[in-house]
């Protein structure tokens, strides 16, 4: 049974900060990771660029388009943008991480929303945009996918990838990268969009919170393009009878083909939705109705009015009640009966105060300094042992669960961080993560000998580089790696720690060759590919030229830019004047040929007694240059 590839990026560590724990979600630009911020030991989401989209500065260009867009906006209803930048050649953006489902799980789930629900989700909505409106920011990609739903209930607006200034609004080919069941008619028609575009996408993602489907359907993107341009969207209450009329009126307004007749901004749609969202919230109260009292016969006759009941609007009516043999018939004792009916109540009322304050207290303790209670989470660091940090936490308050991680700089064994993190909000009695450090991940080391530098620092991205070392090589092509190198300068082993330092042995190419050249060519060669040139002494030769190379000695292996090279230049043949020996007998005959450095061929009776020979022919002949070393032959007269 075949199981899916384990994705690369996880525990993978980016930027030497941020450690990516599991994958949340992919699109079709970025892929959205749950991370951990070594430094400030928190939990964030990191977006992650498609490697196949690196080398396109149209995507990139984008991608850090939708962190400045983001980053202009401190609002409670946008996701906080913390960081973006680059390592190797992996583009990310890092956001605040929450925890939670987006409008489009939740409309998976329940089909359609309430017009309640509908619009408490859409205030939020709403309020974003309009922060980004007013910064000037048209987000130009609005869909339930972007709209994030928080297991705390806030509700928050992202991925502002398409996001522009709203004065650029000629959008052209780009516009359709946008989900096509929420493009307005102008970006469909002429590419052009504003804030009015986003009010568009508003009132169409409204519809469907409020019907459970979109407006338009289609077999083709085309189909449905075709209809946003041309067709008017229907009231939500066609399809859903249960949507009040102030939804459908708004629905209509935002989703107007023309522009002009749409609401300006976000903001205007919002104060319009919060006009009309009392009277929405009124409509669909439950019925209630108050308790009946029957009351006793002999007070069914005439009702004195008391400070419980009163009739607002009308002046109070107050009948007289003839006496009776139970009530006392002088105005004292009506007064005085009056006073013990108003001191019992007041003793209810002061019960009912007593308790209401002792249930509020109660609240308070057990929220505010009891087992409720939010408290701080500590900070702990590698100077503590694992003992005193789990102490130290117990002592705040919380329940600590001990776990291990990797970590590329704290040593084994010693405290790397909780979760939460030290500093933030959790409630007492709630369990804390107590991660250990089990040092640095060791990880499988790709073999990179002949692999280009660039692509080679990619596959090594997990660790530290350091500066590159140039080195002579016939093998491997200038510009791709020669070997890995660990901190000790040994050959890479594998699996290796991560973020270990590694060193690239990089080719250069081949030492020039300069054998044969001469001597001022060879020694500018040399030179230009950054080698010192030395010379030893010049030495005769049959087959190089004067003043040319013989030998080029390398005095270095490897050889590297700064090694020596030692040259041997030619003095050409070695050559000799063969002396005049004719007349001469042998014994001086002899002695001339061998100071001049030839060997001899002759009759081998002269040595018997060489005065007595005499030289009749030498060949060369005498004054003929010969090389030294040749052999000479001698002839004798009479011989």
């Amino acid at each position: 049974m075949s199981t899916a590839p384990a994705d690369p990026m996880i525990d993978r560590l980016i930027d030497g900060r941020y450690q990516v724990r599991s994958r949340i979600a992919r699109g079709g630009m970025a892929t959205v990771y749950l991370a951990t911020d070594l430094r400030l030991e928190r939990r964030v989401a990191i977006k992650i660029m498609h490697g196949h989209l690196a080398d396109d500065n149209t995507f990139k260009t984008r991608f850090v388009q939708e962190a400045r867009s983001a980053a202009r906006l401190a609002h409670p209803n946008v996701v906080n943008v913390f960081d973006q930048g680059q390592d190797a050649d992996m583009a990310y953006l890092v956001m605040e991480y929450l925890p939670g489902i987006t409008l489009r799980d939740l409309l998976k789930d329940y089909k359609k929303l309430t017009p309640e629900q509908t619009v408490d989700i859409m205030d939020a909505v709403l309020s974003g945009l309009a922060a980004a409106h007013k910064a000037g920011i048209v987000h130009r990609d609005l869909k339930p996918e972007n709209v994030l739903l928080a297991d705390d209930g806030r509700i928050k607006l992202g991925d502002f990838g398409l996001a522009r200034a709203a004065s650029a609004n000629t959008a052209t080919g780009q516009a359709l990268l946008g989900t096509i069941a929420y493009l307005s008619p102008e970006l469909v028609t002429r590419g052009v969009a504003d804030a009015r575009s986003d009010i568009y996408a508003v009132g169409i993602m409204m519809y469907e919170m409020l019907t459970g489907e979109q407006p338009y359907v289609g077999e083709a993107p085309m189909q449905i393009a075709y209809q946003h341009a041309n067709d008017e969207v229907p009231a939500p209450s066609s399809r859903n009878p249960a949507v009040p009329a102030s939804l459908d009126e708004l629905v209509l307004w935002a989703t107007r083909r023309d522009p002009e007749e749409r609401p300006r901004d976000a903001r205007e749609l919002l104060d319009r939705l919060r006009e009309a969202e009392p009277e929405l919230r009124a409509s669909h109260l439950p019925i209630t109705t108050q308790a009946t009292m029957v009351l006793p016969s002999a007070m069914a006759a005439a009702a004195v009015p008391t400070a419980e009941t009163s009739v607002l609007g009308a002046a109070p009516v107050v009948t007289a009640v003839p006496p009776s043999d139970d009530e006392p018939d002088d105005d004292a004792s009506v007064l005085a009966a009056s006073a013990a009916r108003r001191k019992r109540r007041g003793y209810w009322i002061l019960a009912l105060v007593l308790l209401l304050a002792g249930l509020a207290g109660g609240t308070g303790w057990y929220f505010g300094a009891g087992p409720g209670a939010y408290a701080s989470v500590p900070t702990v660091s590698a100077k503590m042992s694992p003992e005193e940090a789990t102490a130290a936490l117990e002592d705040a308050g919380f329940i600590v669960d001990p776990a291990t991680r990797t970590d590329p700089e704290i040593p084994k064994g010693q405290v790397a961080g909780t979760d939460p993190a030290g500093g933030e909000s959790a409630r007492r009695g709630s369990t804390v993560t107590l991660y250990v450090s089990e040092g640095p991940q060791m990880l499988d080391v790709p073999d990179v000998v002949g692999v280009p530098l660039d692509e080679a620092r990619s596959q090594l991205a997990a660790f530290t580089l350091l500066d590159p070392v140039k080195q002579f090589s016939a093998e491997i092509e200038n510009g791709s790696v020669i070997a890995a190198l660990d901190a000790e300068g040994a050959p890479l082993p594998s699996p290796y720690p991560e973020r270990g330092d590694v060193t690239l042995v990089v080719s250069v190419g081949a030492v020039p060759p300069v054998e044969g050249t001469p001597a001022a060519e060879a020694e500018a060669k040399l030179k230009d590919a950054g080698l010192v040139v030395k010379y030893k002494e010049p030495v005769f030769s049959d087959t190089v030229a004067k003043d040319s190379v013989v030998t080029a000695d390398w005095l270095d292996d490897p050889m590297r830019p700064g090694s020596t090279v030692e040259l041997t230049v030619s003095k050409g043949q070695d050559l000799v004047a063969v002396p005049d020996i004719v007349g001469k007998n042998w014994t001086e005959a002899k002695q001339l040929l061998t100071d001049a450095g030839f060997a001899l061929d002759y009759n081998v009776l002269a040595d018997i007694a060489p005065d007595a020979f005499v030289v009749s022919k030498v060949t060369p002949e005498a004054g003929q240059n010969a090389k030294r070393g040749s052999t000479v032959t001698v002839n004798f007269q009479g011989f």
